[in-house]
C-alpha cells in the first residue's frame, strides 16, 4: 500500500482537490496533511476532504516531509505539493510503477511548466557543475516523488527550498536505485519575484553544501557561504521583507514566554559552564550590550550543532503554537525579539510559526562558536530607548517606523525586566508569569498561567472597539 504525504501552507484553495485525486487510486491507504501553521482554513478544509491532519513540528517544508514520514504506515511513500493543479489522472501509477516492479528506491516526476525561473538560472546549471550524473532531471528542485520508506529514514531533510534537490543528491550518492517518470504538464502557484531570490538562496546553499560532503567543494568554502547568509538574515531588510506589510505586530520574548526555560542557561548547563554563566547572567552593574558579549565568550569553541540542537528540543512554554498561529488568524505578523543569539532564536521561530525573529548573532568558524558576538542592530536606535542603547523597544521602534504603523497597533509579551521598555510603549502588554514586580506594573495585563489567554484578550479589545 502507499501514502501520500502532502505538505501544505496556506494552500485553502487546491488541497481539497489533490487529496481527492490521491484517494483516488486505489494502492493509496492513507493521505497525510503536514501542515505549517495555515492561517486561512487548510486543515480544516484537508481535514473534511478525507485527509489525516497533522500540525509540522517547525516551520519549513523539509520538516513536514519527515513529519510526514514519520506519522506514515506504508513502504512507499508519496510526496506531493498542495498547490498542484492538472495532475495526469495516471500520476501515482507512473510515479511508483517502478518501485512496486523493484525496479527503482527513488523516483523523481519529470513535468513541464510554464515557471521554473530558480530550477533554470540556479538548480540546473549548479548541478551540471557539481553533479553532471544528474544533469538529465528535468525538475530537480520538483516535490513530486515517491520512494521507499527505508531510502526516506536515511537520508537528511534541508528545512527549506533545498529539500528537494538535497533529498535527489543524497540518494544518488547512497547508491539507491533512482530513476524519472515523465507525467506530463503540472502548474503550481506562481511565486513573487522577491521570494524566488530566497529560494535561489537556499538551493545554491544546499547544492554547494553536498558539493562539499561529497568532496567536489572544499568545505572551508561553504562554511563561509553559510555564515554570510545567516548573518545577512538577521538584518532589518530581510526581516522586513519577511514581515511584509501589516497592519498589527505582535512581539514575543523568548526565554520564559516561548520556551519554557532559558536558552544560555540551559546551554551553560549542557556544555558544563554554568558556574561561569552565573557571574554574567543577571549583573546588576553591566551593560545589556557588555553583559551579552561577556555570556557569548563563555560559549567559545562550542560547536554549532550543539546549540541548533538544543534550540529544537528545549521545551516550549504550552499553547505558544497555538497562540501564534492564532495572532496571525487574526492579522497580526509575529515576532520573537530576544537578548539571546540570533541562531537560537531562528530554530525557535520555525517551531511556533512566528514570521520572522530579532536577536544577536554568535558568530562561528569552522562550524565553532568564536566567543565573539555581532549586537543586534535593530536593537539599536539613534532616536530610540533613552534608558538603554541596545533595547527591545529599538526594535519595535524600528519595525513601527519602517511598517508605518502606529505603536498602538503592537501586542507586547514579555516577562523580565529587559522587557519593560517595549511593555511599556506598546498598545497592547502582557506580563506571562513575571519574573519581577516591575513586569507587573509595567504590563497592561498579567498572565500567570494559560498563554493562550492572550487571544481572549485580543478578542476582547476587538470586540469593544468594534462597538
Amino acid at each position: 500500500m502507499i501514502s501520500v504525504v502532502i505538505p501544505v501552507l496556506d494552500e485553502v484553495e487546491t488541497v481539497e482537490a489533490v487529496i481527492a485525486f490521491a484517494l483516488r487510486e486505489p494502492l493509496v491507504s492513507e493521505v497525510i496533511v503536514v501542515d505549517d501553521g495555515s492561517i486561512d482554513g487548510t486543515p480544516e478544509k484537508a481535514l473534511a476532504a478525507g485527509a489525516m491532519v497533522i500540525t509540522s513540528t517547525m516551520l519549513g517544508k523539509g520538516a513536514s516531509m519527515r513529519d510526514g514520514l514519520v506519522a506514515s504506515s506504508n513502504d512507499i511513500i508519496v510526496y506531493l505539493d498542495g498547490d498542484l493543479v492538472g495532475l495526469n489522472k495516471d500520476l501515482l501509477t507512473l510515479l511508483t510503477g517502478p518501485i512496486i516492479r523493484d525496479e527503482a528506491d527513488f523516483v523523481k516526476a519529470g513535468f513541464s511548466r510554464s515557471a521554473g525561473r530558480v530550477t533554470t538560472l540556479t538548480a540546473r546549471p549548479l548541478i551540471q557543475t557539481f553533479f553532471p550524473e544528474l544533469r538529465d532531471f528535468e525538475q530537480p528542485l520538483g516535490g513530486i516523488i515517491s520512494a521507499r520508506r527505508s531510502v526516506l529514514e536515511s537520508l537528511r531533510f534541508e528545512n527549506d527550498y533545498g529539500v528537494d534537490v538535497g533529498l535527489l543528491i543524497d540518494v544518488a550518492q547512497a547508491g539507491a536505485r533512482i530513476t524519472q517518470v515523465s507525467v506530463g504538464h503540472i502548474e503550481h502557484d506562481s511565486q513573487p519575484l522577491e521570494t524566488l531570490g530566497d529560494m535561489a538562496t537556499q538551493v545554491l546553499r544546499v547544492i554547494l553544501d553536498r558539493a562539499a560532503r561529497y568532496g567536489r567543494l572544499q568545505e572551508s568554502q561553504i562554511q563561509e557561504v553559510r555564515e554570510i547568509e545567516r548573518i545577512t538574515q538577521a538584518e532589518m531588510p530581510v526581516i522586513l521583507k519577511k514581515v511584509g506589510q501589516a497592519e498589527q505586530l505582535a512581539l514575543f520574548d523568548m526565554d520564559g514566554v516561548v520556551l519554557d526555560g532559558r536558552f544560555v542557561r540551559t546551554l551553560a548547563e549542557r556544555t558544563g559552564r554554568l558556574d561561569a554563566l552565573a557571574q554574567y547572567i543577571d549583573h546588576p552593574t553591566l551593560s545589556d550590550e557588555d553583559r551579552t558579549r561577556a555570556i557569548a565568550r563563555i560559549f567559545t569553541g562550542i560547536e554549532k550543532k550543539v546549540f541548533e540542537s538544543l534550540a529544537h528540543e528545549i521545551p516550549l512554554i504550552q499553547g505558544i503554537r497555538k497562540t501564534i498561529i492564532g495572532l496571525r488568524k487574526r492579522g497580526y505578523r509575529v515576532g520573537i525579539v530576544t537578548d539571546s543569539f540570533f541562531i537560537a532564536s531562528e530554530i525557535v521561530r520555525r517551531r511556533v510559526f512566528a514570521d520572522f525573529s530579532v536577536a544577536h548573532i554568535m558568530k562561528f568558524r569552522d562550524d565553532k562558536a568564536t566567543g565573539e558576538v555581532m549586537i543586534s542592530r535593530t536593537m539599536k536606535h539613534p532616536n530610540g530607548c533613552l534608558k538603554h542603547p541596545v533595547c527591545k523597544l529599538n526594535a519595535m521602534l524600528h519595525l513601527t517606523s519602517s511598517m508605518d504603523l502606529d505603536r498602538r497597533r503592537v501586542l507586547a509579551v514579555g516577562d523580565n525586566i529587559n522587557d519593560i521598555c517595549m511593555l511599556e510603549n506598546s498598545g497592547l502588554s502582557f506580563g506571562f508569569q513575571p519574573k519581577h514586580k516591575l513586569v507587573r506594573s509595567a504590563a497592561g495585563v498579567v498572565i500567570e498561567d494559560d498563554i493562550r489567554k492572550v487571544l481572549d484578550v485580543v478578542d476582547e479589545v476587538h470586540q469593544r472597539a468594534a462597538k
